[in-house]
């Protein structure tokens, strides 16, 4: 029982009033699709709590882009705040990314990572992960999937390797 998620996120009711763009790319650097929302105007802040602070993720004037490389397990949410600073990057691992009727869209393997600009980074959902298999919601194969493409990703990240976060703002650009 994958969560099948598209870019759009047109089901996200938080979100009175935003703007959606969506891009497919296909060079050297990136084949995938990119998208981003502008959230002009929200029912209420997202905030969530790590590191001991409480960081909000969703308000008025917030974008998040979104890029999909279709060549592998991952998706990433790059989340500015309204003076367009990175708040997070959000890594979701995934066990497919593609395209169903022109939409782009992640089959979501529950386990994340959240990087900070500060370079501090946190492991998430682990639990969910083991409660997917025990349940035969997954299979082993895409439980051990999931452990190796977010070990492969963490190391990129702890060794400035990830090539996806100084292209956040290009992408972004590319969306603006």
């Amino acid at each position: 029982m994958l969560k099948r998620r598209f870019l759009h996120r047109e089901d996200w009711s938080r979100i009175i009033k935003r703007t959606y763009k969506e891009k497919e790319i296909n060079n050297n650097n990136f084949v995938g699709y990119i998208s981003l929302i502008q959230m002009h105007e929200v029912s209420k802040p997202l905030i969530t709590k790590h590191l001991e602070q409480e960081i909000c993720i969703v308000d008025n004037n917030y974008s998040w882009l979104q890029q999909l490389p279709l060549n592998e397990h991952y998706a990433i949410t790059t989340m500015f705040n309204g003076a367009e600073e990175i708040i997070q990057w959000y890594i979701d691992i995934t066990n497919e990314n593609g395209v169903e009727n022109n939409m782009p869209y992640m089959d979501d393997l529950f386990l994340d990572l959240i990087v900070f600009p500060t370079g501090e980074v946190i492991q998430k959902d682990i639990d969910e992960l083991e409660e997917a298999l025990n349940n035969k919601w997954i299979t082993q194969q895409q439980y051990d999937l999931a452990y190796k493409t977010v070990n492969i990703v963490l190391e990129e990240v702890q060794e400035g390797k990830f090539k996806y976060f100084s292209m956040s703002s290009i992408h972004r650009n590319c969306l603006l």
